[in-house]
């Protein structure tokens, strides 16, 4: 289990880099064309190493009735939504937004799932959302924007994705049904893209386009083949409590690259994020033949009612 738990801290540092890296890239890139190329390289990678290593299964009529939905809400909705929001919104406030994602999943997952949200999860959600306001809370308050409407819906989107991924994942592979969804997804945007924003109206820079690909490939791809395999070893409630600790990346991120100026605050918040999703995360130690030992109870958020 601490295994699985690494794996999805590195997933949500890369991830909250992205914040910073997407407002970066947004400057030069038309949002619906930075979506559409970054997709093309993740989907590039992932289909190359399918190939290579032959991981690909087979699919089913009922596999297209989850894979359809799942790459419009989670590649299509959410990669075109998150870039245009990016467009106007600042990268700590849009990760303030995308923290409302644990508490839509866990909502979710009770719902479609059947998954249980425990005391302790709860707890360490509005510990780490507590701490999410001292490290984006600003003393003019938010006031409401399309930019954050986008944003809002990026977050929806995502937090549908994972839902749906956890149920095609009890019927494939995590590899095989992000590859799919991610090529599927990609077929859904770039068309759109190319019709919106026409390719003439790009001329960005040359560390643009490494950027681009670079957080295509290992943002986009790798670290979604990494997420969606722990997904189904720890449930979706409990991973989706590591997505609290976004915005403390993203003001580390933009603190080292842009110089964003951090305060006593902020690192206070920063506390309670990684507090929260600690307690959030924690298994209980229980006396076994007077021994004190990790038991692995029947996980929480993977017990079905």
């Amino acid at each position: 289990m601490i295994q699985s738990y690494v794996l999805l801290i590195l997933c949500v540092i890369c991830w909250g880099s992205n914040f910073v890296f997407g407002s970066m890239l947004v400057h030069e890139f038309p949002p619906l064309l930075l979506s559409a190329f970054r997709l093309t390289a993740t989907s590039i990678c992932l289909l190359s190493y399918a190939w290579g290593t032959r991981k690909l299964g087979k699919l089913s009529l009922r596999d297209w009735k989850l894979l359809v939905p799942l790459a419009i809400f989670g590649t299509l909705l959410n990669q075109t939504a998150f870039f245009t929001g990016l467009q106007t919104v600042d990268a700590t406030t849009a990760s303030l937004i995308l923290s409302l994602a644990p508490l839509t999943i866990a909502l979710l997952a009770r719902i479609f799932l059947k998954e249980l949200i425990t005391k302790q999860m709860l707890v360490g959600s509005v510990i780490a959302i507590t701490g999410i306001f001292f490290v984006v809370g600003r003393s003019d308050g938010l006031q409401i924007s399309i930019g954050m409407l986008y944003v809002f819906i990026a977050m929806f989107t995502f937090s549908v994705s994972v839902i749906i991924m956890r149920k095609l994942t009890e019927r494939m592979g995590a590899f095989t049904a992000t590859v799919y969804s991610t090529v599927i997804g990609s077929s859904l945007v770039i068309p759109v893209a190319l019709i919106k924003e026409p390719l003439h109206q790009v001329s960005p820079h040359l560390w643009a386009w490494v950027l681009l690909f670079a957080t295509g490939i290992v943002m986009q791809g790798v670290c979604s083949v990494i997420w969606n395999i722990q997904l189904t070893r720890v449930g979706a409630g409990k991973a989706s409590v590591f997505l609290n600790l976004q915005p403390f990346v993203a003001m580390l991120v933009g603190f080292l690259l842009l110089g964003t100026a951090v305060s006593i605050v902020q690192v206070v918040g920063a506390l309670l994020i990684v507090g929260g999703v600690v307690l959030a995360t924690l298994q209980r130690r229980v006396k076994i033949d007077g021994v004190g030992r990790t038991r692995a109870k029947p996980d929480s958020v993977n017990k079905l009612m």
